[in-house]
């Protein structure tokens, strides 16, 4: 990490199989520096798929630790594999709209240089976990609406890996320049 400058964050946002994970180590190997890994990822392998809200609030807390943590090993830009927004509508999923008071709070708390809006038009791949190939549009849109309803600074990345791959270099030298 640069001692004169914070290091800037970078979140990866989508629904599931869009290739946030990919991207993310894929940036994060481009510019020498680390990435989190999506923490409720991990959270669903131990316990598994039946989550409840109690569940969802560590995979929030979770995500903010190893978002922390890993921010100390960063060299000048941290790359998030999701964040809390994305914690907020998977619990709109599970729980019928609802997501818990503070999650959203969290979520407004937390400051993201720019967010990479990953469109679902790669093919799903179910690869145990994911079981909303359905949805992966309305969470698009939904995930779209909430950046924009925050006028939060994001660009959408779309297209086949390499396309996505050179499109994100590009935007995140622009935001390093």
């Amino acid at each position: 990490m640069s001692d004169d400058l914070p290091v800037r964050r970078i979140a990866l946002v989508g629904p599931e199989s869009c290739g946030k994970s990919y991207l993310a180590a894929y940036l994060a190997t481009h510019f020498n520096t680390v990435f989190v890994e999506e923490y409720g990822r991990t959270y669903c392998e131990k316990f598994g798929m039946d989550l409840t809200e109690l569940d969802f609030a560590h995979i929030a807390g979770g995500q903010l630790y190893r978002e922390d943590e890993m921010a100390k090993q960063a060299r000048d830009v941290l790359f998030c594999d999701t964040e809390l927004i994305v914690t907020q509508i998977w619990s709109e999923i599970y729980f019928n709209g609802a997501c818990q008071p503070w999650i959203v709070w969290a979520s407004r708390q937390r400051r993201y240089d720019l967010y990479l809006l990953l469109e679902p038009d790669i093919p799903w791949k179910n690869d145990g976990l994911r079981r909303y190939a359905d949805q992966r549009q309305w969470m698009f849109s939904r995930l779209k609406e909430e950046l924009e309803s925050r006028n939060l600074a994001f660009e959408t990345i779309s297209g086949g890996f390499a396309q996505r791959n050179a499109n994100a270099v590009r935007i995140v030298e622009q935001l390093m320049a």
